[in-house]
């Protein structure tokens, strides 16, 4: 049987630009690339028409026959990795395995198991740096640790971005793909228990146009004006380094919101205790409401506020919201209806075609004061005033709320003046125990 490496796909489902996949190719011949849908995530997902799965087998059936055109081909499983590789480890010499790093609690628990059993069977395992500029422990401080706070690390990260030279990935070597000698199935999403997705997927604007205008369009919900990148960059189906290189020439204000990305996973893969507790743990004395009535008006897009509303049916029907609104609509739920910021950051994670864990996590725990955030917990966003500088001429509104103005449209379910103010005393009470 002849020795194969094989280069393992995960959150970098493209073939250009791809650092673990060009080693491989440059260092070994006979490179078997590898996909594998794990069963610890997707049998977690309620919704058997997720658009993210849809969109994954989608790109999946794409590099396989891009892989084909180039004389090898994609081996596609279905099942817990760690049994696929016991399986793989019986069927084929594997020498190595190469493929890029993750950073998330489950990714690392099962890299480390399949490292262990590949050391077992004496396969090396080859990670590299792909999904990041930098990784979370190459942006520290004076005295060596990692930065609670975005502002000096995003200014280290410039100055070190500044510097880097980068490898060229292009053209790697197709010709040390491996050929197998019978044709290599696809599985299908109806095996997977899985049907079609009606949401569509946006395609993603990198246009220099775009970039150079971000910061004067991105906060308004009414205009084309964000990247719609999330999934994406969450699924690897562009390149971060192409992205941030032309971004630090065109607008330092789209280049930040990369570089918060990278901080969020740089707190997560710090402080994986932030899936369920507060960053700053004298939060987690907040005495949240316990009202399904309330969540479930949020969810629903019927609390009352028009941009919340907005927001929430836009998610419902789309998977996706628009930057501005998500930071109104968190802001809404943990601070006017003081529901548990995990309540809305859950919802978030079933809805959201761009849903990532670090940014989501961060993002809800910025908006509900428990996070990294350096602002007090009294800043407390006004919908309505959101709305009137943010969609001043109801575009965003009336698109998605048509009823608003009419005697249909409800009532608000919580007064503002007095949230807000019962949020700034249940906060102050729970932090000066």
């Amino acid at each position: 049987m002849s020795k194969i490496s094989i280069f393992w796909f995960r959150r970098d489902l493209r073939l250009q630009d791809n650092t673990g996949l060009f080693y491989a190719l440059q260092q070994e011949k006979n490179v078997l690339p590898l996909f594998i849908f794990d069963r610890n995530i997707l049998d977690k997902l309620e919704d058997k028409t997720d658009a993210r799965v849809n969109f994954i087998h989608d790109q999946i059936t794409y590099l396989k026959g891009e892989l084909e055109k180039k004389g090898g081909s994609l081996l596609v499983k279905y099942g817990n990795p760690l049994d696929v590789y016991k399986d793989l480890l019986d069927e084929y010499s594997v020498e190595t395995v190469y493929t890029n790093r993750d950073y998330e609690p489950y990714a690392r628990e099962r890299d480390q198991a399949v490292e262990k059993l590949l050391k077992e069977k004496e396969v090396e395992f080859m990670t590299f740096k792909d999904q990041l500029i930098f990784e979370p422990d190459e942006i520290v401080n004076g005295s060596g640790e990692h930065y609670k706070v975005f502002t000096p690390f995003s200014r280290q990260w410039k100055d070190k971005f500044k510097e880097l030279k980068f490898d060229s990935l292009s053209n790697p070597s197709w010709k040390n793909l491996y050929n197998p000698d019978k044709t290599l199935e696809m599985i299908s999403l109806k095996e997977m228990g899985f049907a079609t997705s009606n949401v569509p997927i946006p395609s993603p604007e990198t246009s220099d146009k775009l970039i150079k205008k971000y910061d004067e369009t991105r906060n308004f919900p009414a205009i084309d004006g964000t990247s719609r990148l999330g999934i994406h960059l969450r699924f690897g189906t562009i390149s971060i380094r192409q992205l941030a290189q032309r971004a630090a020439g065109l607008n330092e204000i789209f280049l930040n919101e990369l570089i918060w990305r990278e901080f969020y996973m740089m707190i997560l893969a710090h402080n994986p205790q932030v899936v369920d507790k507060a960053f700053k743990p004298a939060y987690d004395h907040i005495p949240w409401r316990h009202d399904e009535v309330d969540f479930k008006a949020w969810c629903e897009g019927k609390t009352g506020y028009p941009i919340v509303d907005a927001g929430m049916r836009e998610l419902n029907e789309t998977g996706y919201m628009h930057n501005r609104v998500r930071m109104v609509v968190a802001s809404f739920l943990t601070k006017h209806l003081l529901l548990d910021w995990r309540w809305g950051e859950a919802y978030f994670a079933k809805k959201l075609l761009d849903f990532e864990l670090a940014s989501n996590n961060g993002g809800w725990q910025w908006a509900a004061g428990t996070g990294t955030d350096a602002q007090p917990y009294f800043r407390v966003f006004n919908p309505t005033s959101q709305m009137e500088k943010f969609d001043k001429n109801l575009e965003y509104v009336k698109k998605w709320v048509p009823e608003y103005g009419t005697e249909k449209y409800p009532k608000p379910i919580v007064d503002h003046k007095f949230a807000r103010q019962r949020a700034i005393d249940t906060y102050k009470e729970a932090l000066d125990r």
